[in-house]
């Protein structure tokens, strides 16, 4: 009798359970189909987990699609709202025109659990990100940024990096560590006050954390975490995401011991030095940010803002230029004939080397390391396009629609730098060319990144001859989705062009 009993029970919890898991799934359907009702259209979301397997399993393609709903499409990352913005009017309508109702940052679990809501990048629209923001890009122009200062650094950085590679000429080797290197080393000077070696074991280890942070955090298993915020509590790709920033965050510290120990209150070396002298300054302040835990992770956000980005868009550029050689070619014989093999290059040889400048733009456009945009939240309810957006729904720019659309772009399909060339050959930039992202929220180190590709690349080209070693496959040009997108690993043979060096 007590097991007939026990049966019952059992198949009554069961049966519990079951109705209802049903019931929670009408009624996650239901409350889909009236939401859809109300938003731009956009592809049908899946319940609980929303749009996501989308753009899991094919992330350029869902890019490349996504546009046939309209200027504003509708996604779901698990149950949060997404728009996406198709065209570069609607965006600037949003971005510019609205900028401080457009300017939030959404509230992602990952994120927040890593960066305990500090910093610069990925920190909410408010007073903190006002007063941090506003402090590193006074500071960064204090220690050269966009002065000549920062161009002789990169000049500088250009040489090692050409010689660097110049130990492999004639091999078959891979030039992700000595570019990210080269990148890394002028953030280094300006936040920390040197460079590091290209054979520092410690500092490569470092960058290559920092790329694999890069890499998980666009993974599935990072936005699973932001579905189901608790597994924070269990083993996976999420802690070794967690032991990587920690990783970072002590190297950091490290620093700024030491920083703080040979400080000179009238002579501050770099952005360290002078954080801590903006603390001291602001104590008696109650509104101030300024404070040792947001000077570590603002360090962290210039340092990995200033690494990734325009490493990748390099590695990009070779990827594009070893399967273009022409246009190699005719960039290095526009350069040498206006700078020689001996003199380096300038921020003024612009408009001396217009082929050249359009290529490094042309790379930019191709690369498209940000396909969707660094993402932005509303920060109030508001319209666009008569429809309503609630407070806190994550905006994305479509990238890859707006630098592929035929209307703004000569050769939208393929890699031509012509599409930054006037009629006489003048370069100029159109106007959806917005790899930085418009109005508040702009890359910060919109001018560094500037300044590193053009003084890198044309380095390279005046100075080396890339191509593809024999009978090498040829990478997947969809890349690897992250924060970024990267390529494929790759391997290159490069050799020297007969210079002095």
């Amino acid at each position: 009798m007590g097991t007939a009993l026990m049966n019952v029970d059992q198949n009554s919890v069961i049966l519990a359970l079951v109705l209802g898991l049903i019931f929670l799934v009408l009624f996650e359907i239901l409350r889909i189909h009236v939401s859809r009702g109300r938003t731009p259209p956009g592809p049908r979301p899946f319940p609980f987990v929303g749009t996501l397997p989308y753009f899991i399993k094919d992330p350029m393609g869902s890019a490349r699609s996504i546009h046939q709903y309209g200027e504003m499409a509708t996604v779901y990352i698990g149950r949060q709202q997404g728009i996406v913005l198709n065209t570069l009017q609607i965006t600037k309508e949003a971005l510019v025109q609205e900028a401080s109702t457009f300017s939030g940052r959404p509230a992602l679990p990952l994120i927040d659990w890593i960066t305990n809501g500090l910093g610069i990048i990925m920190v909410t629209f408010g007073h903190s990100w006002r007063q941090q923001r506003r402090f590193a890009l006074h500071t960064l122009r204090n220690f050269g940024l966009g002065k000549k200062s920062v161009e002789e650094r990169v000049s500088e950085e250009g040489r090692y990096l050409v010689a660097e590679m110049l130990k492999e000429e004639g091999t078959t080797f891979d030039p992700k560590h000595v570019i990210q290197n080269a990148v890394s080393n002028i953030i280094c000077s300006i936040v920390f006050g040197y460079r590091f070696d290209y054979d520092n074991k410690r500092f490569a280890y470092l960058l290559k954390v920092l790329n694999e942070n890069f890499i998980l955090t666009g993974s599935a298993g990072a936005q699973m975490f932001n579905l189901v915020p608790f597994i924070k509590h269990f083993p996976g790709p999420h802690q070794k995401m967690l032991q990587n920033t920690n990783e970072l965050l002590r190297f950091i510290r490290e620093e700024v011991k030491e920083h703080r120990q040979t400080l000179d209150p009238e002579n501050p070396r770099d952005f360290i030095d002078a954080y801590l002298l903006e603390i001291e300054k602001q104590k008696s302040h109650e509104d101030s940010t300024f404070h040792e835990e947001n000077m570590v992770m603002s360090t962290a956000d210039l340092f990995l803002a200033g690494t990734d980005t325009t490493a990748t868009t390099i590695r990009w550029g070779l990827i594009f230029l070893m399967e273009n050689p022409e246009v190699q070619e005719r960039c290095h014989e526009e350069i040498v004939q206006v700078l020689g093999y001996d003199r380096q290059p300038s921020m003024d040889d612009r408009d001396k080397l217009p082929y050249t400048y359009a290529t490094v733009h042309e790379i930019q456009r191709c690369a498209n390391i940000v396909p969707f945009g660094v993402i932005h939240a509303t920060t109030q309810p508001t319209k666009l396009r008569g429809y309503d957006i609630p407070q806190g729904t994550m905006i994305m720019t479509n990238l890859t629609r707006i630098f592929s659309d035929k209307k703004h772009w000569k050769s939208p399909d393929t890699f031509n730098p012509e599409n930054f060339l006037d009629e006489n050959g003048h370069f100029y930039k159109p106007e959806a060319f917005i790899a930085f992202s418009l109005g508040p929220r702009v890359c910060p180190g919109e001018t560094l990144a500037r300044t590193e590709l053009f003084l890198y690349i044309v380095t390279l080209l005046q100075r080396l001859h890339f191509s593809w070693p024999p009978n090498s496959p040829r990478p997947d040009m969809d890349g690897i989705m992250g924060v970024v997108r990267f390529p494929h690993p790759f391997k290159i043979v490069c050799c020297s062009r007969d210079a002095k060096y």
